[in-house]
């Protein structure tokens, strides 16, 4: 394995830290901890790091890193990969990515979509955040698989694959975004609160609460499907998948039964985007299959 190829990982594994991060500021409601301030903290470079200001702090800090690392792994793949090579157009859409990540961010700091905030607004912005992060996982995790020798993706080889890919690809977002709202519910109305407004009804987001588990396990049937069908030859991300699809079942579960401890959320969300790699990677494999047979013999 080149170094490029394990910078590239490197810089996919780090931004996967950097998400578990945030999730941590999430849990613990310290995404006013800064206040209204971007990019600076408290309108300081480095502020007093305390309570809720040092965990969101240290959130940007390794926001800022992952931001560098990205661009500087766009320079390397530049430079290295010959012109028309996938690798580039991975590390462009990572670029992208990563910036829409720091936009999305600054946005939803500015506009004060932290801390106690249960506007719409927040509910809106929260899963938006977390389909962007996808696709920098995504993008991220194509451009490692084809630094190490993938074929490009073929889409019009195996349409029947391309459909059951798409499928799979859409359900896992659209599960991780429920699962984003969830997270936002399960912080802003702790178990025991019901979340009612002053028409004693309950707040629109623990209503929601029933959608994730529900769409968690038909995305489950369809991942464990997609991992036997949509790769020719097992590759470990395919022999991986199902394994990682049960622990999500099993670590959502627990998060439940437990009360939904910080600790355990970050383990459910560690899992998550576990998961989305290893099924990128297996579309990635089962999309560009063929082609690489055809380049080997």
């Amino acid at each position: 394995m080149s170094r490029l190829v394990r910078y590239a990982w490197f810089v996919l594994v780090f931004n996967v830290v950097v998400i578990l991060v945030g999730a941590v500021v999430r849990a613990t409601g310290s995404g006013a901890g800064c206040g209204p301030s971007w990019p600076t903290c408290q309108g300081e470079v480095i502020p007093e790091l305390q309570g809720a200001t040092a965990i969101e702090f240290t959130h940007r800090a390794l926001s800022g890193i992952a931001l560098i690392l990205v661009f500087t792994l766009v320079a390397l793949v530049w430079r290295r990969v010959p012109r028309g090579g996938p690798a580039r157009v991975g590390a462009l859409l990572s670029a992208v990515a990563i910036a829409g990540e720091a936009l999305i961010g600054a946005a939803i700091v500015l506009a004060e979509w932290v801390a106690d905030d249960t506007s719409v607004a927040r509910a809106v912005s929260v899963p938006l955040h977390l389909v962007n992060t996808l696709l920098l996982l995504a993008a991220l995790a194509l451009t490692a698989h084809w630094l190490a020798g993938g074929s490009r993706l073929d889409f019009r080889s195996d349409r029947l694959a391309l459909r059951w890919v798409i499928l799979g690809g859409l359900a896992l977002v659209l599960i991780s975004a429920s699962g984003a709202v969830t997270a936002l519910a399960d912080t802003l109305f702790p178990a025991g609160e019901s979340g009612t407004q002053l028409a004693g009804e309950a707040h629109f987001l623990t209503r929601l609460r029933v959608v994730h588990p529900i769409l968690a396990a038909s995305a489950a049937l369809v991942a464990w499907w997609v991992s036997g069908r949509g790769s020719r030859g097992r590759s470990s991300a395919a022999i991986l998948l199902p394994i990682l699809v049960g622990a999500m079942l099993i670590s959502g579960v627990l998060n439940i039964t437990l009360g939904v401890p910080v600790w355990m959320q970050v383990v459910h969300l560690a899992l998550a985007d576990a998961l989305w790699v290893a099924y990128v990677l297996v579309s990635a494999r089962a999309l560009g299959a063929r082609e690489h047979a055809r380049v080997s013999s």
